[in-house]
């Protein structure tokens, strides 16, 4: 019988370096909304197994990204060379291509913040099918049974965001619309997602018999694409129609005529009165994929941010996640543990369990008691790639139009003259070279263009880089300027 190449401690450790190749190679984005919840099972000769807790999920992947899966794990793994995808029911994959030796320890709740731990979760879809037949496109994104208000930690970065939402969650359960629509935006990893899977699960809860949908952008894509394939695009447009909450996350990720039918969704949506909860990575004026009615549409509701957390609420984050440990594992976080992540770790939720989580492993795996020396050793990588300012290709465009004084909609047009290319080759070239995202998703928010665009622009101004010691000097101020 064939057995697995890897030992449970070498396989933990393999899968992290295999995330951190992926996160860097797709950009953070991309990889939070399809790899994050993917998991590693077992390597079986050339075979690598990983399981996801949607059926979505799992034929995503496996058609789109199975050949950079496979490649980040030849680093480690020469001989891979096929990948297969299952889904996770309660918790395990099936079916298991060899027996498993020893059964790895049960991963922590998720924080307040995370949408989805590192370790398997079980899905709990609660969305409504109206009727809809077996194997039918019609059924929403998963649910996670732990983001609920009450696993919510707030403070002065998300409490307007956190009432907002229990409002609306008040309002549905007694057949009432408040704010509609609602837009909740911030950076990654802040809390969007917890807020929308908390409206659903207190709506649920209350009253069993709502129609509530929760979609991810993709996942709408997904079912509009679907639709249209088989033929049922009006049976997909009633569904919606006829829910009484529909849910949006990962706006940012909605593209084309996806785009174009949650416009017309919307608007069928307000005007019978239902309400809408979207939540987004940038504010509405910056969503490009939308035309300008559905912006405006989106303006004009209740607009929501969250700011980056401030060190009250992640030291809260951190104690609330530190005693969750305490509590399933026995081990203790002393009081200048939970201040050294809460100090040292600023980026954002996800981070955030994601060094909890570190430590955790660590225990379970060396039997080392929780210090703050263990946690400088174990969080090193972590704090250093957060080290220096996170730059947005929104900064990047507000920049280079003030620069050049072309406005920020010129940049993103499809205009060719010379005075708007160039200003338009060089942001593009600020975007690959400081942030993480990937050439597809510079294209994107340069108004839809090509990876290959990309490509070019970032080529030429390499070029006249070398060519032009006045340019270069020009575009390191720029980066200097993103970078304070």
């Amino acid at each position: 019988m064939a057995t697995p190449d890897v030992s449970i401690p070498d396989h933990r450790e393999l899968w992290v370096r295999v995330r951190a190749r992926l996160k860097a190679a797709v950009g953070e984005d991309v990889f939070a909304s399809w790899f994050a919840r993917l998991e590693l099972e077992e390597i079986v000769d050339d075979l690598v197994h990983l399981s996801a807790p949607t059926r979505f999920l799992c034929s995503w992947v496996q058609s789109n990204y199975a050949d950079r899966i496979v490649e980040a794990f030849r680093n480690d793994i020469p001989e891979a060379a096929r990948l297969q995808v299952t889904m996770r029911v309660n918790g395990q994959a099936r079916p298991r291509l060899a027996p498993v030796a020893e059964v790895a320890p049960e991963a922590p709740a998720a924080t307040e913040t995370t949408p989805a731990p590192v370790a398997a979760v079980t899905a709990m879809p609660r969305l409504v099918r109206d009727n809809a037949k077996s194997g039918d496109a019609l059924n929403g994104s998963a649910i996670d049974p732990r983001m609920t208000f009450d696993t919510f930690v707030a403070g002065s970065a998300n409490e307007m965001a956190f009432g907002v939402a229990k409002q609306i969650a008040s309002a549905a359960i007694n057949n009432a619309v408040t704010f509609n629509p609602v837009y909740i935006h911030s950076t990654v990893g802040l809390g969007k997602s917890h807020l929308l899977n908390g409206i659903a699960h207190a709506v649920s809860q209350a009253d069993p018999s709502k129609n509530i949908v929760y979609l991810t952008a993709d996942h709408f894509m997904y079912h509009f694409i679907t639709a249209v394939q088989r033929q049922s695009a009006l049976g997909f447009k009633e569904w919606l129609r006829r829910v009484d909450l529909l849910l949006i996350d990962d706006m940012q990720f909605l593209q084309g005529k996806s785009a174009t039918e949650f416009g017309h969704t919307l608007g069928a949506l307000l005007t019978g009165a239902k309400q809408v909860v979207v939540a987004g990575d940038a504010p509405p004026r910056d969503l490009e994929m939308l035309d300008e009615r559905v912006r405006s549409r989106l303006s004009g509701g209740l607009v929501v941010p969250i700011s980056s957390f401030d060190h009250d609420l992640r030291r809260d984050i951190v104690q609330r996640r530190a005693d969750q440990a305490t509590a399933r594992f026995g081990l203790h976080f002393p009081g200048p543990v939970v201040d050294y992540i809460a100090r040292s770790v600023i980026s954002h939720g996800r981070d955030l369990d994601g060094a909890v989580n570190r430590l955790v492993a660590a225990y379970q795996l060396t039997g080392e008691l929780v210090t703050v020396p263990l946690a400088e050793k174990t969080l090193a990588d972590l704090i250093r790639a957060r080290d220096a300012k996170r730059v947005r290709i929104e900064d990047i465009l507000k920049i280079v139009s003030r620069h050049y004084k072309v406005p920020r909609n010129e940049l993103l047009s499809a205009r060719r003259s010379r005075d708007v290319v160039r200003p338009r080759q060089i942001a593009m070239y600020l975007a690959k070279a400081l942030t993480s995202r990937s050439l597809p998703e510079i294209g994107r928010r340069f108004g839809g263009r090509d990876h290959t665009t990309v490509l070019h622009s970032v080529r030429k101004v390499e070029q006249m880089i070398k060519d032009d010691m006045e340019l270069g000097q020009e575009i390191e101020l720029l980066k200097r300027m993103l970078e304070e």
